[in-house]
């Protein structure tokens, strides 16, 4: 009765050791943190171009237009 429940637990420990490997060998999540990354540095490139061209076209249209009115 002792050995069989000693070689249950061993069993289970190895299976535990197994699942372990397997996901710290699984690489899966690290392409969507990337993907998230790269999709964050896309909009905050796009918001500072969009605010560069915003300002210029305030500062050359609508500043000009106001000292004609």
């Amino acid at each position: 009765m002792v050995r069989s429940s000693f070689f249950r637990r061993a069993e289970d420990m190895a299976q535990m050791v197994a699942t372990i490997r397997r996901l710290l060998r699984n690489d899966d999540g690290q392409d969507l943190i990337e993907y998230g990354l790269l999709v964050a540095l896309i909009a905050f490139v796009c918001v500072a171009g969009v605010t560069s061209v915003g300002s210029t076209i305030l500062s050359v249209f609508w500043q000009g237009i106001g000292q004609a009115v």
